[in-house]
């Protein structure tokens, strides 16, 4: 199987979201009566979601290629997906998990929970202002990016703003599996110096 279809893979993803918000409130800023976060609605929860991510993929070196996923809203809550297209390969799976996780605890995230699986890997946080983070590896090593952000006023959601930095994919009825080559990420060795994982 080449492709995932976006329906299997959205379905994972709100799994995963669902994992996230569970007891998960905002850890900041004040709320108002409805327990919504005051002065915040669905697209400024969006745009930060996007900050978020914009962030955590620029701390990224050598740069790693992504493009925009599905955006889902729920009844006062917002969630971005990133779907990243270059190789990882599990000889630097653990390196790429552990650059995100320095450049997370250095902003000021929690980490929630670390799912140490040798096939599917994945990072669980919530921010200082209360929105779920996580990265995880899925069907063939394809690395996923989501943000949910905590309770907040409805409002319609637009698209993000600034592009990907690779292909856009429009008119696919799915993104593809990982097809970026990097000679850093998709390298099949261990990092020098580090321990191979068993």
């Amino acid at each position: 199987m080449k492709r995932i279809t976006r329906t299997v893979r959205l379905a994972c993803a709100m799994a995963v979201a669902g994992a996230l918000l569970a007891g998960c409130g905002p850890t900041g800023g004040t709320k108002d009566e409805r327990g919504t976060v005051a002065g915040m609605d669905m697209q400024g929860a969006a745009e930060r979601a996007d900050e978020m991510l914009y962030a955590t993929v620029g701390a990224i070196k050598p740069e790693i290629e992504w493009v925009h996923d599905t955006t889902t809203t729920g009844s006062c809550d917002v969630t971005r997906y990133w779907t990243v297209m270059t190789i990882v390969s599990p000889q630097r799976r653990g390196n790429f998990l552990g650059v995100v996780e320095g450049f997370w605890k250095a902003s000021g995230y929690r980490i929630k929970t670390v799912n140490p699986s040798k096939d599917m890997p994945a990072i669980y946080a919530t921010s200082p202002d209360g929105f779920g983070i996580s990265v995880l590896f899925g069907h063939q090593g394809q690395a996923f990016f989501e943000v949910t952000s905590p309770c907040v006023k409805n409002s319609k959601v637009a698209p993000p703003t600034k592009p990907a930095n690779g292909a856009t994919y429009e008119g696919e009825t799915a993104v593809p599996t990982p097809n970026v080559r990097s000679d850093f990420w998709s390298a099949e060795t261990p990092v020098a110096g580090t321990t191979p994982s068993p």
